[in-house]
């Protein structure tokens, strides 16, 4: 076992700053908690949510009316996005659909 010695100044100085290390994780995580995939809905989802189509639901992102975000070559929506766009989509949908 091998065994190092350091000033108990040194080592109180690493303690506090894998502390302030540690806040600064935590904090960046908070942020970015509303990231995570599992909050996100995907394209399916969306469609069966709004009662549109896949290729209306591309309509609606090639005009920037829907914001998303693409991993690889699947589209991930916020929740909040598609209650924000629910009143808009009734022109989208087929006229025969009440």
């Amino acid at each position: 076992m091998e065994v190092v010695i350091i000033e108990k100044k040194a080592f109180e100085a690493l303690l506090a700053d894998v502390a302030t290390l540690m806040e600064k994780v935590n904090v960046l995580s908070r942020k970015c908690n509303d990231r995570r995939l599992s909050n996100w809905l995907d394209g399916e989802d969306v469609c069966r949510m709004l009662r549109i189509s896949p290729r209306t639901l591309q309509t609606l992102r090639d005009n920037r009316l829907i914001a998303c975000s693409q991993i690889n070559r699947k589209f991930f929506y916020k929740p909040e996005e598609v209650e924000r766009i629910l009143p808009l989509v009734g022109c989208y949908r087929p006229k025969n659909e009440t």
